[in-house]
């Protein structure tokens, strides 16, 4: 996770205080709700937003599109590589390389 994410979080839930006082492992949930959860807000804002069914009609599939919008909008690599939080530019690359009904 990029350092200033890491002190967003701190600063807003106390992360590495918590950690101090659980011995360097915290059982502090940033969140009242798990993975599952998460996934069942995704699909209804998809299902909202009139995404058809399908791969894309997923949290990865959102993330792919944004890249790739980012991409065929002229955002530059390195900055959407930043945005993405790609430690090396050539994952982002990826998204460059998309091309017709992506």
């Amino acid at each position: 996770m990029p350092p200033t994410l890491l002190g967003t979080l701190d600063m807003v839930h106390g992360i590495r205080e918590a950690q101090k006082r659980g011995g360097g492992q915290s059982d502090h949930l940033l969140w009242s709700w798990v993975s599952n959860t998460a996934w069942r807000h995704v699909k209804a804002v998809t299902v909202n937003a009139g995404i058809p069914d399908g791969l894309h009609r997923s949290s990865k599939g959102l993330r792919h599109g944004y890249g790739v919008h980012a991409i065929t909008s002229r955002v530059r690599l390195n900055m959407l590589s930043k945005w993405m939080g790609h430690a090396i530019l050539e994952v982002t690359a990826i998204y460059a390389n998309a091309f017709g009904a992506e």
